[in-house]
């Protein structure tokens, strides 16, 4: 068993699945962006906890549940984790296969991040497209006018409307934060604000 097992300093995390913990700096302006509202979303994550603990106070010590705890947190969780996609494509922390990309050589896998971006951009697009027609359906009626998507519920809020919308938006996020990593990908590095 002769393997060689590499050190932390030979591992190159900006190639592997783990990102280095930064925003990539191929996003661009853009990422620094995303990666600032990141923290608002995080801030939803906690947030909807803290409604969960009330709630499970006000109903199971008090005898007074809400109507609208349980809504609002699968809302706030919904928008952070269609939020999530478009924050790890700028950090460059999303799903690859290291078992192939890690042993690439530097100028192959420059090659491959302007194949992934570029696929990803037209993938991403594919989706806008499906979004964009669902959120017509939640939005419009059939009969022309504008009224939002409700859940049903008793206290019947239009979030499955906004969410909708708001996958929309990252989708097309997405299709301009992949073409801008593309470009600079095959840039190479060079010339990247920062």
């Amino acid at each position: 068993m002769n393997e060689h097992v590499r050190t932390p300093e030979e591992i190159d995390l900006a190639a592997t699945s783990e990102g280095t913990g930064a925003t990539a700096p191929e996003a661009g302006a853009m990422g620094r962006i995303v990666d600032k509202c990141g923290y608002v979303f995080a801030l939803g994550i906690v947030v909807a906890a803290a409604i969960l603990l009330m709630e499970v106070f006000l109903r199971y010590f008090l005898n007074s549940p809400t109507i609208w705890a349980h809504e609002t947190t699968v809302f706030l969780c919904a928008a952070a984790f269609v939020f999530g996609g478009l924050y790890c494509t700028c950090r460059n922390s999303h799903i690859r296969v290291v078992l192939v990309y890690d042993h690439l050589p530097p100028k192959a896998r420059r090659v491959a991040d302007i194949g992934i971006s570029l696929v990803s951009a037209v993938a991403a697009a594919f989706f806008a497209y499906a979004s964009y027609h669902m959120v017509k359906r939640a939005v419009i009626t059939p009969a022309g006018t504008v009224r939002l998507e409700t859940t049903g519920s008793a206290w019947s809020p239009p979030t499955p409307a906004f969410i909708k919308i708001f996958i929309l938006f990252i989708m097309v996020l997405l299709v301009v934060q992949f073409l801008i990593l593309a470009v600079n990908y095959a840039r190479g590095g060079r010339n990247i604000e920062r």
